[in-house]
């Protein structure tokens, strides 16, 4: 009797973590699909230069793949002149305009030094001009008019 007790118990608790397990990759799945959605700035150039700048923060950044980082500089760099090249985007109140040029000017000097330290800089100078990159990307992408 205790035998069959303790392999019904056994099947009771397999069944319990494989619906947990069923549940977790089920939300794993809806909360990545709602974070990409969300990641759409609305403007071709943002989301553009943010689906390259995504992979290298989020995937070569924590691996310390600077060799990645590296080898991407020159499409992040054109992708990051696209933005510049766009401008203040249409719907940017009069007030932020200037403020707006001015974070564009900053971004456009940050991708500059990205691009020699790239080339020539060393990994220390590297992950600091990437990084600047990176925030100055963000500031731009706080001061875009909402959806």
């Amino acid at each position: 009797m205790s035998r069959t007790r303790n392999l019904r118990y056994s099947r009771a608790v397999l069944l319990f973590l494989f619906t947990m397990l069923s549940a977790v990759s089920f939300s794993t799945t809806i909360h990545a699909t709602i974070h990409v959605a969300d990641d759409s700035f609305g403007i071709k150039e943002y989301d553009d230069f943010h689906r390259v700048l995504h992979h290298l923060q989020h995937e070569a950044l924590p691996k310390n793949d600077l060799a990645e980082i590296r080898s991407k500089s020159k499409d992040l760099i054109k992708l990051g002149e696209a933005v510049v090249k766009l401008g203040v985007p249409k719907g940017t109140k009069g007030e932020d305009a200037d403020k707006f040029q001015s974070k564009l000017t900053e971004f456009s000097k940050a991708l500059e030094k990205y691009g020699t330290d790239a080339e020539s800089g060393t990994d220390a100078d590297l992950k600091n001009s990437y990084g600047a990159v990176h925030d100055k990307f963000e500031e731009l992408a706080d001061m875009l008019p909402k959806k």
